[in-house]
């Protein structure tokens, strides 16, 4: 039987640690095509997903998953984990290189962080066009590229940088922020390319600033370092190739979209009377419209609506204020919804 490998990356970066990425390969027969994946029973696994050992995301990673049905498990001291329900692998790479494979068409999906297609976008040449499309924010992993100084220096803006020296892992995106700062077309800031520790150039006398990812600031802190501009804000994104046509790709979309709109929202339950139906409606308008149940009182219904998590409090209060009674909270575990 022979097989033609179709693949797509996922991944999403960590402050200062080794980005977490994910990676699929996937095989179709060449005759007939496959529009869905092979059952467990006669494919092989042909798919691969990549996730770095350390870092703040890797359960983040793991969890949204669990919750796409994406079974596997990782032996120890191996990169390559494979799935045991579909036609899929896991192995670790780096993440700074997956916008490049989804961009070029060589892989067809991927999550990674924003500022990681940011920087790939802005390293293209004048004439190239990103083969990178983002499809969905996947609500963690928010983080902000940031430039950077010394606390205990003189400089307050990021203006006086300019023509100075700067160190970063994101050098494209750095340049075109201090050109556009210069109002020029390159930028006459030295920049300088680091792989790891940027925050320790200025205290190595390296640089004048640094441009860096920061989260909750800590690292910052601690490295006497505060923030004076925002180059971008980042959050982990659900990418695909501009070039892919697998079917597969909007099956995973659909099931990881599910997961992330489970963790987001909680179904909301009460009986309220047929003349306040219409207020407590406005409280829980639902994703498209509220559920409204006749129940063996005439004179109530009940009501079935999903909420934002992060607001189900004031909801709640807001319901019983208008005369709704036995309020239920429920979570949800998966959905498919738009």
């Amino acid at each position: 039987m022979n097989f033609r490998p179709d693949q797509f990356i996922i991944t999403y970066t960590t402050e200062y640690l080794t980005p977490v990425t994910l990676t699929f390969v996937l095989y179709r027969r060449q005759e007939p095509p496959l529009d869905l994946p092979p059952s467990p029973e006669t494919s092989i696994h042909s798919t691969r997903w990549i996730l770095s050992i350390k870092g703040r995301l890797q359960q983040a990673a793991i969890d949204l998953l669990a919750g796409s049905d994406i079974q596997f498990r990782r032996e120890t001291r191996l990169d390559i984990a494979l799935v045991k329900n579909l036609p899929i692998a896991i192995i670790f790479l780096p993440a700074a290189d997956i916008p490049t494979f989804v961009g070029e068409g060589r892989v067809d999906l991927g999550i990674t962080g924003r500022d990681q297609v940011a920087e790939h976008d802005a390293n293209l040449l004048p004439d190239e066009v990103s083969g990178v499309e983002e499809m969905l924010d996947l609500g963690f992993g928010g983080c902000k590229l940031q430039v950077q100084v010394p606390q205990k220096g003189l400089i307050m803006d990021p203006k006086e940088l300019v023509g100075k020296h700067v160190v970063t892992s994101f050098t494209g995106l750095t340049q075109g922020y201090f050109a556009k700062l210069e109002g020029k077309q390159s930028s006459s800031t030295k920049i300088k390319y680091v792989g790891g520790s940027v925050e320790a150039a200025c205290a190595l006398g390296v640089a004048d600033g640094i441009v860096d990812l920061v989260e909750s600031g800590e690292t910052m802190k601690a490295a006497g370092l505060k923030a004076i501009g925002t180059v971008v804000e980042s959050t982990a994104v659900l990418v695909k190739s501009r070039k892919t046509t697998h079917g597969l790709v909007e099956l995973i979309e659909s099931r990881i979209r599910g997961v992330i709109t489970a963790k987001k929202y909680v179904l909301c339950q009460y009986n309220v009377p047929r003349p306040l139906l219409a207020a407590a409606c406005e409280i829980t308008p639902g994703k498209r419209a509220p559920t409204v149940t006749p129940i063996e009182d005439a004179g109530w219904v009940a009501v079935s609506s999903m909420v934002e998590k992060n607001s189900i409090a004031t909801v709640m209060d807001q319901l019983t204020d208008v005369g709704a009674t036995d309020i239920l909270v429920i979570s949800i575990s998966n959905s498919r919804t738009r």
